[in-house]
């Protein structure tokens, strides 16, 4: 997903895929990132329970989420399970330089790779970069032999995560649209 901010107002775009290849653009509003808020704070809270915290009716809190869901701007509850809890305490990322004639067929084949939570292109001295998890240090090695293995990479290089300092959020962003 791709964050653009023009006059205060934060434009959501998906990033362009095999099954999307004409991404939305929606901008949020203040109204959007109030509820948005109340929604990080409070994730079980009804559609009811929002509506009353935020003054705002239960068909506008609705509609929003809904159109948020088909839009894209809220992600999968899959981002929110733990790979830890899964059994797969150790993290990776692997930036990749591949082939650029082959590009396409790398990602389709790193994706059908069960321990590949990440594949982002990049700019800069490598393509891609890769997170991976693993059970331990000999999974780990296994993984980047796979991954080297796939036809169109042409090196890698690994960087193990030892601790996640700053996780993943966009509450401060939010806060700005919202105008705190």
């Amino acid at each position: 997903m791709l964050k653009l901010k023009v006059r205060n107002t934060v434009i959501l775009r998906r990033m362009p895929s095999q099954y999307d290849p004409y991404p939305e653009i929606r901008a949020l509003d203040a109204t959007d990132a109030r509820l948005l808020r109340e929604l990080i704070a409070t994730p079980r809270a009804t559609g009811v329970e929002l509506a009353a915290r935020l003054g705002l009716s239960r068909n506008t809190v609705q509609a929003r989420l809904t159109r948020w869901e088909t839009d894209g701007a809220l992600g999968s509850i899959e981002r929110r399970v733990e790979p830890r809890a899964l059994g797969y305490p150790l993290s990776a990322f692997v930036a990749v330089v591949v082939d650029q004639h082959r590009l396409d067929a790398v990602v389709e084949e790193m994706a059908e790779i069960p321990e590949v939570t990440e594949v982002c292109g990049m700019t800069g001295p490598t393509d891609l970069t890769v997170r991976i998890v693993a059970r331990n240090a000999d999974d780990l090695y296994r993984l980047a032999g796979a991954i080297l293995k796939i036809p169109g990479v042409e090196r890698t290089n690994m960087a193990l995560v030892m601790r996640e300092v700053v996780g993943p959020r966009t509450a401060p962003l939010l806060d700005r649209l919202a105008g705190d």
